[in-house]
């Protein structure tokens, strides 16, 4: 799947580096109706919501199936990739003393996001007192990790837990690199990619090692496509450590979603934008 947030002329892949780190890969090429279906399924104990990043109709109807479930009696921690891990704190105050979302995000957003699409989440956290937890890398430990190697962010016992003294699996990170470099167009200077796949690879670590910290509760995570990945990505990782959870993956894509990617997966009508790998096509010989 190709990242509308990732492709850049090569000389600015160093910033590109950067910017995967705050943002992960999701994408997708058609569309369909627009009907809110209900909610599939019984309430799991983690469900992984996914995301185009920038595409608003797969954020409304996310928002709409996870409001169902809310109103119904559901009562999760929400994770959300969008605030970093490191901004715990703020994010607990600003929710235990804002009356609305726009002062959640004034006080704990960060300057990646389009905050206004995850408004109605943040607001339905607040307005049904559920937690919300800050689950993202900040820009500078992704940097670490790029340097250092996948565990340079993890506790001994974490590196123990997730085995993380071992290789990583061989599936994990092939599938990492492959939707990296695709995400850059191809183009990705094959000396940036290991570190790249490392930092995908600790974030998604990290999401899954949080949402089990907020264990008996139920979670829901709000993460892009590339993360809520059964093969890959959070799921992977949740059940890497005992005892099992039962985990539901749901994808918001822009087309088809590949078989065995999610538990279930929603098309939505792609958002317009300009192709972003135009500007480092080759351009034809006249």
């Amino acid at each position: 799947m190709i990242s509308t947030y990732s492709r850049t002329p090569g000389w600015m892949f160093a910033a590109a580096a950067l910017a995967l780190l705050a943002g992960c890969a999701s994408g997708g090429k058609s569309a369909v109706g627009s009907a809110v279906p209900a909610p599939a399924g019984a309430n799991p104990q983690v469900l992984l919501l996914g995301e185009v990043h920038d595409n608003a109709a797969g954020h409304k109807l996310r928002y709409e199936l996870l409001r169902q479930r809310v109103e119904a009696g559901w009562r999760p921690a929400i994770v959300m990739e969008q605030f970093d891990r490191e901004n715990q704190d703020v994010l607990s105050k600003a929710q235990k003393g804002c009356l609305d979302a726009q002062c959640v995000i004034r006080v704990a957003g960060g300057p990646r996001w389009d905050w206004q699409l995850y408004y109605p989440v943040i607001q339905l956290a607040l307005t049904y007192q559920l937690p919300l937890i800050a689950g993202n890398l900040s820009r500078a430990d992704a940097s670490r990790v790029v340097r250092d190697g996948v565990t340079a962010t993890f506790d001994p016992k974490s590196i123990r837990d997730y085995r993380l003294d071992q290789p990583l699996p061989a599936d994990v990170r092939g599938g990492q690199q492959t939707e990296i470099v695709a995400g850059h167009c191809n183009m990705l200077p094959e000396m940036m990619i290991e570190g790249m796949v490392n930092a995908q690879i600790a974030r998604d670590i990290w999401m899954a090692k949080i949402v089990r910290d907020q264990q008996p509760r139920d979670v829901v995570l709000i993460a892009g496509n590339g993360h809520v990945r059964k093969d890959i990505g959070v799921a992977r990782w949740i059940n890497a450590v005992a005892p099992a959870l039962t985990v539901r993956s749901e994808g918001y894509v822009e087309g088809k979603a590949d078989s065995g990617r999610y538990d279930a997966s929603y098309t939505v009508a792609p958002q317009p934008r300009p192709d972003p790998c135009a500007a480092v096509q080759p351009k034809a010989k006249s």
